[in-house]
């Protein structure tokens, strides 16, 4: 296949002395006008836009002034013409170019302002088929790339918020835009367009049940550029994709320094695990260190739960993030401002809260208007060197599960809660994942661990480390049941946790050693139930 080739030099300053302006977003659009008609330049408009700034009293042309051609089916064409994107596209230095605009009698266009329907927005509101498909935009975003594309002699805006820079840009230049912010507003088009076309194909993909589409695209808008990433040599920022669901990315940020992009990581680990209670039924707390729990727990109240919750690892607490499942109200406030803490996450704080809160500068509040979905559907995303890996997210829930008692002894009515909740746990916990629980709280996790045994017998240390730590005289793990992520392989790590004190065991199952797993879990006196559904996190 040839490649195209037209080179030619890029000037350095272009004059405006014409401006097409179609968006939808009106914010600040007469505004801008105002200002580029002031400095001389000629305005084109088109539909809603024209209408805003005729009633503002802006001279300007409508569109249709232009091609020569009524808009027509319903706006769906008015702006596909070549005295559009001819005047777009054509390169001004090029002879063949200015002749063929001269015989057509095609004005350049030397300045694109455009900002596109909000096909995000509609989608998210769960709009029907039809809606989201007249909701996707064609001619702004043919116009918006062939602006960007001709940036040697265009300049393209798509941004309300970049209209102030555009015109002191040009005051500062005598009228002309220079190629430096030229260059900067069409990477930003570019963008733009390309999560557009992301969010309408990954829309379609769902709509249609198509898992994997020939082609993936990920898109967002950037939310914030951060000091650093993971560590202070990588660079970073946070881009919302413009999902409605509630978390980190929706959540509004009342008090604290901006997050950095583990906190982000850690909050959104927090909240997606407190999310998976039910806040009309209990009071929930999760403490997350390096993206893994390091406490959970239910209780009466959030104090409870936080109190709860912190003793199984007080030590690695220090630091941590606090998720809650309901209003964060001034009892559980005051234990939390007590241990030094990074982030709190939580529907909503009440104002006696906020007031303790603020006491604590440095600590981040976030409140997010409600939980997360646990059941709701969505892409998890990974890079790997050359790719990406584009998975559903992880949306099993313990309570939809058909749980099968497989060993002689069945749990008792505690027990069942215990393995419910501490399998609910699990599934954000990293693989290998042991949880042991008691009483509706977690009392060791062994996380991360290359091998099953190896995550119970550091669960099964850290609760030796939190007894001490509570002063107890015997193991908090006494009694308690324990969770796998995962199948159990081989009968030690099961072994391993009946040592520890664990009386009844919740675990997928599946392995080819199932049969002899259960004997062992009979021999012990153990209870077992499998759910069938494997919670690997990596």
């Amino acid at each position: 296949m040839a490649i195209v080739s037209k080179a030619v030099p890029i000037p350095e300053l272009v004059s405006v002395k014409r401006a097409l302006l179609s968006v939808f977003d009106k914010t600040g659009l007469v505004d801008f006008a105002r200002a580029l008609s002031d400095r001389g330049v000629e305005l084109v408009s088109t539909g809603g836009s024209y209408k805003t700034l005729k009633d503002a009293g802006r001279e300007v042309l409508d569109i249709s002034e232009v091609t020569g051609f009524p808009e027509i089916m319903d706006g769906r064409v008015k702006t596909l013409h070549p005295m559009v994107h001819g005047g777009l596209l054509s390169i001004r230095d090029d002879q063949d170019h200015q002749a063929a605009m001269r015989e057509h009698d095609i004005a350049g266009i030397d300045l694109f302002c455009g900002n596109l329907y909000p096909f995000e927005d509609v989608v998210a509101s769960n709009a029907d088929y039809a809606t989201g498909i007249e909701n996707i935009d064609i001619g702004g975003p043919a116009m918006t790339r062939a602006a960007a594309k001709n940036h040697a002699y265009v300049t393209v805006v798509t941004d309300p918020a970049d209209y102030d820079a555009v015109i002191a840009e040009l005051d500062a230049n005598e009228g002309k835009s220079p190629i430096a912010l030229r260059k900067k507003l069409a990477l930003k088009a570019f963008a733009r367009t390309a999560a557009y076309d992301a969010a309408v194909s990954n829309w379609m993909a769902e709509q249609l049940d198509e898992a994997t589409p020939a082609h993936r695209a990920v898109g967002g808008a950037l939310a914030e550029v951060m000091r650093y990433g993971e560590n202070p040599h990588q660079t970073a920022g946070f881009y919302k994709t413009g999902e409605k669901r509630s978390g980190v990315a929706t959540a509004s940020q009342l008090q604290g320094k901006t997050l950095s992009y583990n906190n982000i990581n850690d909050t959104d680990a927090a909240f997606e695990l407190v999310s998976e209670f039910d806040p009309d039924r209990t009071s929930a707390v999760a403490i997350i260190k390096h993206a893994n729990p390091c406490g959970v727990a239910e209780g009466a109240s959030l104090k409870q739960a936080y109190e709860n919750a912190l003793r199984c690892d007080p030590v690695s607490a220090f630091g941590g993030i606090v998720a809650l499942n309901q209003v964060l109200d001034a009892e559980a406030a005051e234990e939390i401002v007590k241990v030094f803490t990074e982030v709190i996450i939580a529907p909503d704080a009440d104002d006696a809260a906020r007031e303790i809160i603020a006491s604590k500068k440095n600590l981040r509040l976030l409140v997010t208007g409600g939980l997360a979905n646990a059941r709701a559907s969505g892409l998890f995303v990974k890079s790997v060197a050359g790719g990406l890996l584009v998975q559903s997210r992880d949306n099993g829930v313990i309570d939809d599960l058909d749980l099968k008692i497989v060993t002689r002894r069945a749990p008792s009515e505690q027990e069942l809660a215990d393995l419910k909740f501490a399998f609910r746990v699990a599934k954000h916990v990293k693989s290998n994942a042991i949880v042991y629980a008691r009483d509706g709280a977690t009392v060791g996790v062994g996380a991360g661990q290359m091998s099953r045994v190896d995550s119970a017998r550091i669960a099964a240390r850290k609760a030796l480390d939190a007894t001490e730590a509570a002063g107890l005289s015997e193991p908090l793990t006494k009694g308690c049941v324990v969770a796998s992520d995962a199948f159990f392989p081989f009968a030690d790590g099961l072994l391993s946790a009946a040592e520890a004190g664990a009386t009844a065991v919740i675990q997928p199952g599946g392995s080819m050693r199932d049969d002899d797993v259960i004997a062992a879990a009979d021999e012990a006196g153990l209870a077992m139930v499998m759910t069938g559904m494997r919670h690997f996190r990596h």
